[in-house]
């Protein structure tokens, strides 16, 4: 028998209707004529881009380090759908590390739907996380996989009418929705990720992206916005990766605990 929608499950099928509306029927926006004209064109030996191609790495990092940290964790310790989105936001990671790359070799409007469809699906990981970690499971699987399916649909859009509203809305909507997430109380049992910090580090990162040619000025010429962007972007998966860890070895001091009074018991 199927549950009714509780009130916050509805309020947040009520705020996607509005974002999907906006994304839909809003007014155009047009990419900027500039947008792949990025301040620090400079090529080491035969790599262009160097340091905007090079900056992904992190990305990947992040990626490799979260799945070994999710692998070690006791399946016991996440429910299905958490354990599923942290797995889709740590792939997300290793895609938007590679596609990413590729867009920085040689950026293009082809290149940068790539480059956002690998960023979609570590939205989607995210955004699913919190909402199953704040609302409900059934919330955060229905999140997750909404973003999943919208994301590259926003890319797509953007590629093929160069109308970048619907992925404007995926993005900042999305991290609208992130901030309201993270003012409700966290669920019994879910993992407790510092969202405060996750938010920090995306609006650092966005700053660092708007302000790319000023802060390559500002350093003369030693290193751009949008590079340092990359940097601290990649800093979002953080909290995630610690939340994961001190889970397990909560869970792992819990059953030392529970052994424990098992063998005084024993000799009792």
């Amino acid at each position: 028998m199927r549950h009714a929608l509780s009130r916050a499950e509805t309020l947040l099928l009520a705020g996607l209707a509005v974002l999907l509306v906006l994304g839909l029927v809003g007014p155009a926006v047009h990419q900027p004529g500039a947008y792949h004209h990025f301040a620090d064109q400079r090529a080491f030996g035969q790599l262009p881009m160097a340091l905007d191609v090079l900056s992904n790495l992190p990305f990947a990092l992040a990626g490799t380090i979260g799945w070994i940290v999710l692998w070690l964790v006791p399946s016991r310790t996440l429910g299905n759908v958490e354990r599923g989105m942290v797995a889709l936001f740590f792939t997300g990671l290793l895609l938007t590390a590679a596609a990413s790359a590729w867009y920085h070799l040689a950026p293009d409007a082809a290149g940068l739907a790539v480059d956002r469809c690998g960023m979609a699906v570590a939205f989607a990981g995210l955004l699913g996380l919190a909402a199953a970690g704040r609302i409900s499971e059934r919330a955060g699987a229905g999140l997750g996989l909404a973003v999943l399916l919208l994301g590259p649909l926003a890319a797509r859009s953007a590629l093929h009418t160069g109308n970048v509203l619907p992925w404007a809305v995926l993005q900042f909507g999305g991290m609208a929705l992130l901030v309201l997430l993270a003012l409700c109380h966290s669920r019994n049992a879910a993992l407790a990720v510092r969202w405060s910090l996750v938010l920090l580090a995306y609006a650092v990162a966005k700053l660092l992206e708007l302000y790319d040619q000023e802060v390559f000025t500002l350093t003369a010429q030693w290193v751009s916005g949008h590079t340092l962007k990359h940097l601290i972007a990649a800093f979002v998966a953080g909290p995630v990766i610690y939340a994961l860890w001190k889970s397990g070895e909560s869970r792992q001091n819990a059953a030392i605990a529970t052994s424990r009074a098992g063998r005084r018991a024993g000799h009792a």
